[in-house]
């Protein structure tokens, strides 16, 4: 997903953490939690653009909570290239961030600050570290160097480890309807949000969701309006995209929640114990590694066929 250069929502949060480092009392340990998708990633590089360009070359705007895309910060930071800055997350072939990742974080912090300015250290979706990561993490952030800040952030729906948790200043996230449609028509540059068919519109998904779908539409030549769930499900069970496409794969249970939701008590064929038998056995076929294709075979013959 391309880089947005202006900040949409989250702005009291991230006004009093500007607040805070105006008073010289900014955390070492910050903890920002909020559902998949609601711009976690987008809040922590706001901070480091206005963090790492107040001394130098003025890129960050702060009345409008705006940074220049086209600056040489946005190039580092984009590139994680900035040397006073670390970021660590799942590595693709991975399904936990393993001890290796928390020992470099560790040599990272040792190291001399260049320029001797402020380092920081930013772990995406904590919920991943394994038990020597946490506790590996959790050593270093008891006693941090005064100029090392860590910014954590985890997937709110997630279990974290309590210990790390209560170490830092929690922030929670969350956008307003208004918000999440000014984010998904500020990203394609136009008022597309009121295109997108209603069976995907609802409180809970999150403009991430709603760019890379618009964006899984547009780039298989599917309508946006006309395309309902069955349809789309209908599409990727015939076309096997569920084996392929990385977002399809990541948001394939909310797919299948839109649907029950949509269609439950509004078709006789459609119940709760339906629901139940089919989220058994989706989390049994993730969780052995099974066969997708006899689970969606089944899931089209029973509920998508006419």
């Amino acid at each position: 997903m391309k880089e947005t250069s202006k900040l949409i929502g989250h702005k009291t949060i991230f006004n009093d953490l500007i607040y805070l480092d105006q008073i010289g009392k900014f955390p070492n340990k910050i903890l920002i939690n909020g559902s998949k998708g609601i711009g976690k990633k987008i809040i922590v590089n706001h901070l480091l653009y206005y963090f790492f360009s107040k001394n130098n070359d003025k890129t960050y705007d702060l009345k409008k909570n705006e940074f220049k895309i086209d600056s040489n910060l946005s190039k580092l930071i984009a590139t994680n290239s900035h040397p006073n800055i670390l970021k660590i997350k799942k590595k693709k072939d991975k399904k936990i961030i393993d001890i290796d990742q928390i020992r470099e974080m560790i040599r990272f912090t040792n190291q001399t600050s260049f320029n001797n300015e402020r380092k920081f250290v930013i772990i995406e979706d904590i919920n991943l570290l394994s038990i020597n990561s946490a506790n590996a993490l959790l050593k270093s952030i008891e006693e941090p160097n005064n100029k090392t800040h860590y910014i954590l952030t985890n997937n709110s729906e997630l279990k974290i480890i309590e210990t790390i948790k209560s170490r830092c200043l929690e922030f929670k996230l969350n956008l307003i309807k208004l918000e999440v449609i000014e984010i998904v028509n500020y990203y394609f540059n136009r008022d597309i949000y009121n295109d997108i068919n209603l069976d995907y519109i609802n409180n809970y998904n999150s403009p991430s969701f709603l760019i890379s779908l618009v964006n899984f539409l547009e780039s298989n030549d599917l309508s946006i309006k006309e395309c309902n769930i069955e349809d789309l499900l209908k599409y990727i069970i015939k076309n096997k995209i569920y084996i392929s496409d990385e977002f399809i794969k990541e948001y394939l249970n909310l797919f299948i929640e839109l649907f029950f939701y949509k269609n439950i008590n509004n078709s006789k064929k459609i119940s709760f114990k339906i629901k139940k038998y089919f989220y058994q056995k989706l989390s049994f076929v993730k969780k052995y590694n099974l066969d997708f294709e006899s689970f969606f075979l089944e899931f089209n013959d029973k509920l998508l066929s006419e």
